[in-house]
Parts: C-alpha cells; sequence; structure tokens
C-alpha cells in the first residue's frame, strides 16, 4: 500500500490526476505501478488502476492477471472493478471507500446507481435493430481459430 501511496501522491504533485494510486504484485514481487493519469493523458479512462493493469499486461506479455493482487488507494470505482474481472483479478486491497471519495468530489456512486438502473439511466441508450451485429456474433462462434478471453 506504501507504493500506492507514493504513486498517488507523484500524480498530484505533477497536477496529472486525482489522489489515487495502486500497485499490482504477484508472488510477491510487484509486477506494476501507477497512478491516476486523467489529466495528463486527457482520457477518463487512465485511472490508477486501469494504468496498473495495462503495465502489469505489458510486464507478463498476457491479459490474464490470474494469481495477481491489487493494493489501490481508493476502493475501485464501477470501470475499474469491471476492469479487475476482466483481468482475473481476485484480490483486491483498498484504503479509502467510495463515500469517503465521494466528498472529495469523486461520485462513482452516482455511476453504481446508474449502472443498477439498466437502460433507464440519465445517458440516452437506444438498442437498434441491427442484423449485421447479430451477424457479427455468429462469425464470431464459428470463428476456428478464435481465442476467448
Amino acid at each position: 500500500m506504501e507504493i500506492a501511496i507514493e504513486q498517488a501522491r507523484m500524480g498530484m504533485k505533477h497536477n496529472l490526476g486525482g489522489p489515487f494510486g495502486a500497485v499490482i504484485v504477484k508472488d510477491k514481487t510487484v509486477i506494476s505501478r501507477a497512478h491516476n493519469r486523467v489529466l495528463d493523458f486527457n482520457d477518463p479512462t487512465a485511472h490508477a488502476e486501469i494504468m496498473a493493469i495495462r503495465i502489469a499486461s505489458s510486464n507478463l506479455e498476457t491479459f490474464d492477471l490470474s494469481g495477481c493482487e491489487i493494493y489501490t488507494t481508493s476502493y475501485p470505482c464501477p470501470m475499474c472493478m469491471s476492469a479487475l474481472y476482466w483481468a482475473r483479478i481476485k484480490t483486491l486491497y483498498y484504503g479509502t471507500t467510495t463515500a469517503e471519495v465521494e466528498k472529495i468530489g469523486f461520485d462513482d456512486g452516482q455511476i453504481y446507481r446508474a449502472l443498477c438502473k439498466g437502460t433507464d439511466t440519465e445517458m440516452n441508450v437506444e438498442k437498434l435493430d441491427s442484423k449485421i451485429c447479430q451477424q457479427l456474433l455468429s462469425e464470431w462462434e464459428e470463428k476456428e481459430d478464435k481465442y476467448m478471453y
């Protein structure tokens, strides 16, 4: 956790993003360390956890981070939590709660609530009748050399 905190402070010091840091560890070895870079990259997905996953995947040359653990300075937002599942990271250690983060202006709660509503959100969500998109799914299903992830 100390490394995650150092990372968060580094990002804050240089105005690269919010007060968030993350470290991914495998077998007691640090695989990646990162901080929030949303402002640095003008990328709303450049959260500390996402950056740490990208670096760890590159370092390990795999998207499957099974056996890894992540330390984050705050409980992950919905996007980052989803990424942890996709990366197959099974252990998460965090420092502050979503309620604590909300108090300083990072309202992940609104996203969690919107996701629970399904298509009944503030965002305009519309399902198009697209047989071509359905065809893509069929093509994928029939593809013999596909690699499932």
